[in-house]
């Protein structure tokens, strides 16, 4: 085996290693999902007064966390490839595909839709 093809394997090893130790797990996914739901509620919110914003703000603040816990993480399903995750969450007959890969998040499909739903449970 020549030197190049050496360093090659090598350097697709420490690639994949990399992209192991950086799969996301269910608690990064349930941050992505409370910041995607932040993002929808900072959007929902410019047509209110500076008044209900606050008032908006405070309830979801002290409801986010039990809808995930409640609602997002018993209705999702983690397939763990090692370098990589898939998320399926089904909520409200919203179907979220999510994929998890180097520490990032890629949606997939219905991720605006979802964030809507989940928003409106916090009232």
């Amino acid at each position: 085996m020549s030197l190049l093809r050496l360093s090659l394997v090598v350097v697709i090893l420490a690639g994949a290693v990399a992209l192991a130790f950086s799969n996301p797990t269910m608690s990064d996914y349930l941050q992505f999902v409370q910041h995607e739901l932040d993002k929808a509620m900072s959007r929902m919110d410019q047509a209110a007064s500076t008044r209900e914003q606050q008032f908006i703000r405070q309830v979801f603040a002290s409801q986010s966390k039990k809808i995930l816990q409640d609602v997002v993480l018993p209705h999702t399903r983690r397939q763990n490839w090692g370098l990589a995750s898939r998320y399926e969450t089904t909520v409200m007959d919203t179907r979220v595909v999510v994929l998890g890969v180097a520490g990032r998040f890629i949606p997939i499909e219905g991720v605006e839709e979802a964030t809507v739903k989940i928003g409106r449970l916090a009232f």
